[in-house]
């Protein structure tokens, strides 16, 4: 029960959460990170993990205080912390999917991984390749699942991990300063989880340019319950289209 409560209030306040790992010191704090981090990129289970959020926030703390110039959490800490994390997740997952992957889908315990599924991200990485791997990192959800299925599809590592390596530290980079420039600004503090939505349509920005036209030719995807903690078809039909329309140019 603890370790639920534990991601319950991760989910529910990541800024909270980080606030209290600080009053531990700062070396907990970059532990703390570095594993939750790890764990949504790097363990097939726990896609829903706050990693766009939790970046965020980590950024927020490292930004100087305005009153005494010093920051709770130091930048110079925290980036390589940040770049590490998802660039040793993205390698667990691939290996885990190279040997264990499909027993672990037929043992049925990640309901989101439909036979569906698997085959149309599979069928993107066969198509496109590594490019799938670097933009499957700005999705929620499958930047877990797509190191997994690299490592099933039988993707060599050599091809997999350049752009496994680049997707990471453009991410983590990206979210962390974000909180570390903006994270500070009165607007952004009263309404964080909105800030939040933004700041991924941001980050999907490359693949978001040309979709609506291709997505209004399409029939509407069912509605899916539990969409919090569940891969949607959707998501994968978006990263495809996005992937498409940055190799037309």
């Amino acid at each position: 029960m603890g370790f639920i409560n534990f991601i319950l209030e991760l989910l529910k306040d990541p800024r909270a959460a980080i606030a209290g790992w600080i009053a531990m010191g700062v070396a907990p704090t970059l532990g703390f990170i570095f594993l939750i981090v790890f764990i949504e990129t790097g363990v097939v289970f726990f896609p829903f993990l706050p990693g766009d959020s939790l970046l965020f926030a980590a950024g927020v703390f490292a930004a100087p205080d305005a009153a005494t110039g010093k920051a709770a959490l130091p930048l110079f800490y925290l980036l390589p912390v940040v770049w590490c994390a998802p660039i040793v997740g993205d390698q667990c997952n691939y290996f885990i999917g190279h040997f264990f992957g499909r027993r672990i889908i037929q043992s049925g315990k990640v309901k989101a991984m439909t036979p569906e599924r698997i085959a149309k991200t599979e069928g993107m990485i066969e198509k496109w390749g590594p490019l799938a791997v670097f933009l499957g990192r700005f999705f929620p959800f499958i930047r877990t699942f797509m190191p997994f299925i690299s490592g099933i599809s039988g993707m060599r590592w050599s091809r997999f991990t350049p752009f496994s390596v680049l997707g990471g530290l453009t991410w983590s980079t990206l979210f962390t300063l974000l909180g570390y420039f903006f994270g500070n600004i009165p607007a952004v503090q009263d309404h964080f989880e909105l800030v939040i939505v933004l700041i991924l349509l941001v980050s999907l920005a490359p693949t978001i340019v040309g979709l609506f036209k291709a997505k209004f030719g399409k029939k509407k995807a069912e509605s899916v319950s539990g969409a919090h903690v569940k891969v949607t078809d959707s998501q994968l039909d978006t990263l495809e289209s996005g992937i498409e329309h940055l190799d037309n140019k």
